[in-house]
């Protein structure tokens, strides 16, 4: 097998079937619809700090791996956080930006990053981010919530940073929210059918909807929940809603929307997306009414998963109050290979003490689970 290594600067240059035989489907994220999908409308644009740089590898004509890239400028929407790695980087004399970053964009998602077809093929990919490095005159790679099994293809050279998020799993077998309940703590169990009630007395009824089932008027109320929450915070919304209607003409089995309506008005609204055995939240926005937040964000993706059989519920990164609602943490990972070799012996040790306190602190929040301990 000869193999040639392509540099994409679109998803447009492959064909989508090849790309997507490369991975099982599980995962919505690294779906070609998704990631070409951000490309086509409006979601990426290099003065945001998002220029497409795939790396694709061939035998022949076939495509037998690929990597999702983007040349960096920042590092805004990508939820590793390393701005204080960038700030050193100047004081060291050098320039951070600009980077390589395998990543999906905006998403802080666990997935598969090194989509292949052959283990060769995946140590292919793994081995062509540093070279680009060199050859493009970068400062560094880094390869974003890659899945646990991907890491033993990484050496030494490759800095590991871990972070938690809080996941939803049902791993009791729980058929339905009361069940769910059941395995919590009187306090905990109390707390949120509290929460529910007053929701459920203000007269909100929440629908569930997926690309089939949600009007274009729908999905344009769910986009302006979306806007309203980026602007309450400052922050530049980067989906459009053309990408909006795209996933649910592209993907309408994968999208997943819960719309709250009061008198028949919607007021709230979140949008997920659905793979093989987990539900992702997304994005949020609505009224400050108490406990709405909850129910649409979390409670209506609990009953969702278990209505429909998924095992896990990954609602979207940070937010330690949501293990009182049954959200437990979980470790997320990155790897980052840093082109100078004296900045990467001072982030080695950087990274090894980060790993150090984000260690104790999991242990400390294991105390506080709201489940009944046997």
């Amino acid at each position: 097998m000869s193999l040639v290594l392509r540099e994409c600067r679109q998803l447009g240059e492959v064909p989508a079937e090849a790309w997507d035989a490369l991975h099982d489907g599980a995962n919505p994220f690294v779906r070609y619809a998704f990631l070409s999908g951000l490309e086509q409308h409006g979601c990426l644009r290099p003065d945001w700090g998002w220029s497409p740089l795939h790396l694709t590898l061939w035998d022949g004509d076939e495509l037998v791996g690929a990597a999702p890239g983007y040349l960096k400028s920042n590092s805004h929407g990508e939820f590793v956080f390393d701005h204080a790695w960038a700030r050193a980087y100047v004081r060291y004399g050098q320039d951070y930006y600009p980077k390589w970053l395998c990543a999906v964009p905006y998403s802080p998602v666990t997935g598969p990053r090194l989509l292949a077809k052959t283990a060769s093929a995946r140590q292919a990919l793994l081995e062509a981010m540093p070279a680009l490095v060199e050859r493009r005159q970068l400062s560094s790679a880094h390869v974003n919530f890659h899945r646990a099994d991907e890491d033993v293809g990484f050496d030494e050279a490759w800095l590991a940073r871990s972070d938690l998020q809080y996941h939803w799993r049902n791993d009791a077998g729980w058929v339905d929210f009361d069940a769910f309940l059941a395995a919590m703590d009187h306090k905990h169990r109390k707390n949120i059918r509290q929460e529910r009630s007053k929701v459920l007395r203000a007269g909100v009824r929440v629908r569930a909807l997926d690309g089939h089932t949600a009007s274009a008027s729908d999905l344009d109320t769910m986009f302006g929940f979306y806007l309203k929450t980026f602007h309450e915070y400052g922050n530049s919304p980067a989906l459009t809603p053309e990408f909006l209607h795209h996933l649910a003409r592209e993907m309408p089995r994968q999208l997943v929307l819960f719309l709250a309506e009061r008198e028949g008005e919607p007021i709230a609204g979140a949008l997920c997306l659905r793979g093989a055995d987990t539900l992702y939240g997304r994005y949020w926005g609505g009224a400050n009414l108490p406990g709405l937040h909850f129910e649409t964000c979390y409670y209506q993706g609990i009953e969702y998963c278990l209505r429909e059989g998924l095992h896990y519920f990954e609602p979207g990164a940070q937010g330690e109050h949501k293990i009182a609602r049954g959200f437990l943490p979980t470790p997320v990972r990155s790897r980052h290979w840093i082109a100078d070799p004296g900045f990467r012996t001072a982030l080695a040790d950087w990274c090894a003490e980060e790993q150090r306190a984000l260690q104790q602190h999991a242990d400390a929040l294991v105390l506080h689970g709201p489940f009944r301990q046997e």
